[in-house]
């Protein structure tokens, strides 16, 4: 699952975080593919708390110096997305990272790399575009 130029927000900062997350999760479909999940889930799920916080915050950041309209609902998304997120690996430690767990993280990710991302991120950059 590669990221594509057509999922560009149209803003550098935004996008090439967005190209990162995309390339964590491909190489967690490639440990899938290769029986290695259980390992490489813990090590995504770690990524993915420090680096989702961080992007949030500058893409929150960005928002608000743009006075985006649809902030509150960005908000609202990123905080479901890591109470989601905590949970996961609350799970994930519990079961010593069962398959269920491993597909969970899957599903959890590609819903939010195609949803959200195709969705709501993208409407960011229209914005920008429209006042421009």
């Amino acid at each position: 699952m590669p990221w594509h130029p057509s999922l560009s927000v149209g803003i550098a900062q935004i996008d090439e975080q967005h190209q990162e997350w995309f390339a964590r999760a491909e190489r967690l479909f490639d440990a899938g593919k290769q029986g290695r999940a259980k390992e490489y889930v813990g090590e995504m799920l770690e990524f993915l708390d420090s680096y989702t916080k961080k992007h949030f915050a500058d893409e929150e950041k960005y928002m608000l110096s743009i006075n985006y309209p649809g902030y509150d609902e960005q908000k609202r998304a990123h905080t479901a997305f890591i109470e989601r997120l905590a949970q996961l690996r609350k799970d994930y430690d519990e079961s010593g990272g069962s398959l269920t767990v491993i597909i969970d993280a899957n599903k959890m990710i590609i819903d939010w790399l195609t949803q959200h991302i195709s969705k709501m991120d993208k409407q960011i950059g229209e914005y920008v575009r429209e006042k421009k």
